[in-house]
């Protein structure tokens, strides 16, 4: 499949022959699924912890009389039903992740870069680099090409004063080729790509 290229001034600069392979799938919405879940698990730090009756630092003595009271025998105040007890069953310390084999991941990479090039979501740019890191440019340039919420998708390493002038802006996510994942992709509403990333892609996946 071809796609133009373009500059950031909105220019044609040419066009690109995109691997069917990486670009060309049908979409599968479960591979996508499973994918995102195993990312957001992944991200979730699990440091949540409420102390149970074993943690609480209350006396252990009998609160009353077994018998004659008239009222329910209890003994420890550190139990759950007692304000100031101990959590029952409460959150403990632990990891969310799971496994995910890496074909399916790399699937899923390839799913969800189809997804975009089938919606007509993709913009391939010849090259990501600005003259001065100033935000008011590019946004000029991303008004050009009609981008509002976008993830741009460098070479290996991003020009600096690009890099710069996209942290100013809402909505827009830039990340090298290595940092390239399926949930920033389909998060945004727009896959930019440098050359050199469509390049690295197919190495990748070759």
């Amino acid at each position: 499949m071809d796609l133009k290229i373009t500059t950031l001034a909105g220019k044609e600069a040419g066009k690109v022959e995109l691997s069917e392979e990486i670009f060309g799938l049908d979409p599968r919405e479960d591979v996508l699924q499973r994918v995102v879940r195993w990312q957001l698990a992944k991200k979730q730090q699990g440091t949540h912890k409420a102390k149970g009756r074993a943690e609480i630092a209350r006396t252990g003595a009998k609160m009353y009389k077994q018998k004659g009271t008239g009222r329910a025998r209890h003994h420890s105040a550190r139990a759950p039903q007692f304000r100031g007890g101990g959590k029952a069953h409460g959150p403990v310390v632990r990891s969310h992740e799971h496994d995910l084999p890496k074909k399916v991941r790399a699937l899923g990479l390839k799913h969800a870069l189809s997804a975009k090039a089938k919606a007509s979501n993709l913009i391939i740019v010849d090259e990501l680099t600005l003259a001065e890191g100033k935000t008011k440019a590019l946004l000029a340039n991303f008004a050009t090409l009609g981008l509002t919420n976008a993830l741009v998708i460098g070479g290996a390493e991003l020009d600096v004063n690009f890099k710069r002038a996209a942290t100013n802006i809402p909505n827009i996510d830039v990340l090298p080729i290595q940092g390239i994942n399926v949930y920033d992709i389909l998060r945004r509403g727009t896959l930019v790509l440098s050359k050199a990333a469509v390049e690295a892609l197919e190495e990748r996946f070759k």
